[in-house]
């Protein structure tokens, strides 16, 4: 059977058990692997599923740890869930990917439980990234290439972001499984990878992957839309830590932090990587 190109844009259809990764889920870095996107995206909807298993709407997904410790590869992936602690105000996930009988990537979501905002005054960053306006980027739940935004304006072209300036980007991803719904969650979970791009990318592409990513989250997204903006980098003897911001039409959601190796040898130039 073959999953090259589905009907529906999706990472991933359901044979059985397993996600099958389709040609949407693979990586610039080698044709035979998985990228970040598409894997952070499958763990978060695993965890998310394990959490609406517990029947606790109270819960809030508030932070999704992902670890990318192998290469996931174009084949079968299978999801070992286990519920590591349930309280009243805490519950935690985990989520470990499974390939040909051996882990290769794994998750751990944090819930929290809802309640009244406080009244005191604290201080919060004045920085509030925005989204394209809506004559190039009117509000849409169907997947669609992203707008980028670095020394110009907002643009789908991404042979104009071949910089070292601060970037944005405004994403409405593909599914993560064809036939279901994309939910807010795993919208902000498969983004949150795509952090490497804002952080990352410089006059020569990007030269850095991503050993793992941490999403936290004050809120979910409205809708199935978000924006990441560049917040931070630091790096040092070819080990990177960035972040950035996670927003949607609203404003600010969350933070996005990840580790980064340099992988010089094996540069991406996203200017010529073609999107679905």
């Amino acid at each position: 059977m073959s999953h090259d190109r589905p009907r529906e844009v999706a990472f991933f259809v359901r044979e059985g058990d397993a996600l099958v990764p389709t040609s949407v889920a693979r990586s610039s870095w080698s044709a035979s692997q998985m990228h970040g996107v598409a894997v952070s995206g499958a763990l978060g909807r695993a965890a998310e599923r394990g959490f609406v298993e517990l029947g606790r709407p109270d819960l809030r997904p508030a932070r999704l740890v992902v670890d990318l410790f192998r290469p996931a590869l174009m084949a079968p992936c299978l999801f070992v869930t286990e519920v590591v602690r349930e309280g009243n105000r805490i519950c935690l996930v985990d989520v470990t990917l499974v390939q040909d009988g051996r882990a290769v990537a794994r998750a751990a979501l944090t819930g929290l439980a809802v309640s009244a905002t406080t009244d005191g005054e604290v201080w919060s960053s004045p920085h509030r990234p925005s989204p394209p306006p809506l004559h190039l980027a009117p509000p849409t739940d169907t997947p669609h290439p992203s707008y980028l935004r670095s020394s110009g304006d907002w643009t789908a072209d991404r042979t104009a972001h071949q910089n070292a300036a601060h970037k944005m980007s405004w994403n409405s991803p593909p599914g993560v499984v064809a036939g279901e719904p994309r939910t807010p969650f795993q919208t902000a979970a498969t983004m949150a990878d795509g952090s490497n791009l804002v952080v990352n990318w410089g006059s020569l592409g990007v030269e850095h992957i991503n050993s793992d990513v941490t999403l936290s989250l004050a809120r979910l997204p409205r809708g199935t839309e978000v924006g990441l903006s560049a917040l931070d980098r630091v790096e040092s003897e070819g080990i990177c830590v960035g972040t950035a911001t996670m927003f949607d039409r609203e404003g600010p959601i969350g933070t996005v932090v990840l580790t980064a190796i340099a992988n010089a040898l094996r540069t991406v130039s996203p200017s010529v990587v073609l999107e679905p």
